[in-house]
């Protein structure tokens, strides 16, 4: 019972460590984000005279109804295109063995070795060259591809644990491929497809590298990305930078907190089932 304690004891101290590691740099940005504009705090320190003046300020500097905007449309883009794409194509090959379907999983294995930094000046070069650059579009489809190599194994490891029994038996009753796709193993991929969505719309919410290279216009990218912009104008303005920073973070917080339930659920789900 001793060392039974000790571990559980042991366990909840190194969480409380691990929590205090997380939340501490959001509180001093938050604190930083309360000092009068054009200051340097110093660490932890609450402010005499709290500037909640400092996020209206940013919200106003950094264009954020625009950058909301700019990235709800990025993600309503990216999102919905690579769960049907992945979903059909791990269908195809983790469940309906198409001729060459070992060689299409080892390609998009491969792809998955590529670094996302190594393949983005050409990407930056394809796009100016068919006159895309510049635009939401230039971030959206980008992101499709280079996200298409995991959402297809994330799909194919849940397909092709599947009973054959259950398209067998689909089978026999007269469906066809669509219908087996659609009525049957599309319902039932409901939680992988969950999982699937909630990860790329948050990778695609905080994408920033090819926000940077691939947009010009502030107002144009993800709020990651237009946070980089701010800081190029704002770099020696501490408080106006954490402001904007917490901005930023807050939308992606609203989210969580009201569906983490939900969200906790899909992952669960999605990681016993694939």
């Amino acid at each position: 019972m001793k060392v039974a304690r000790g571990e559980l004891w042991a366990g909840r101290f190194l969480l409380l460590a691990l929590m205090a590691f997380t939340i501490l740099p959001f509180i001093s940005i938050f604190m930083t984000a309360l000092h009068p504009s054009g200051t340097v705090p110093g660490g932890l320190e609450w402010p005499e005279n709290p500037q909640w003046i400092n996020f209206v300020t940013a919200f106003n500097m950094a264009e954020m109804p625009k950058l909301l905007a700019s990235s709800i449309f990025i993600v309503l883009s990216v999102v919905p295109a690579t769960l049907v794409i992945s979903t059909m194509a791990g269908f195809a090959i983790g469940l309906l063995r198409i001729p060459g379907a070992s060689v299409l999983l080892f390609l998009f294995v491969f792809g998955l070795t590529l670094p996302f930094q190594g393949i983005i000046i050409p990407i930056y070069f394809l796009e100016r060259a068919i006159g895309i650059y510049n635009t939401r579009v230039a971030i959206a489809l980008p992101l499709i591809a280079l996200y298409m190599p995991f959402a297809v194994f994330w799909m194919r490891a849940h397909f092709v644990n599947m009973p054959s029994e259950l398209s067998e038996a689909a089978r026999v009753d007269g469906a066809t491929t669509w219908d087996l796709f659609w009525r049957i193993h599309v319902p039932l991929a409901q939680a992988p497809v969950a999982s699937l969505g909630i990860l790329t719309s948050i990778w695609t919410w905080n994408q920033f590298l090819l926000s940077l290279v691939l947009v010009e216009d502030p107002t144009q990218r993800t709020m990651a990305g237009g946070l980089g912009a701010f800081q190029g104008h704002y770099a020696n303005n501490v408080p106006l930078l954490c402001a904007g920073t917490i901005l930023i973070l807050v939308p992606t917080l609203i989210v969580f907190i009201l569906f983490q339930r939900q969200i906790i659920v899909a992952l669960l789900q999605g990681s016993l089932k694939g």
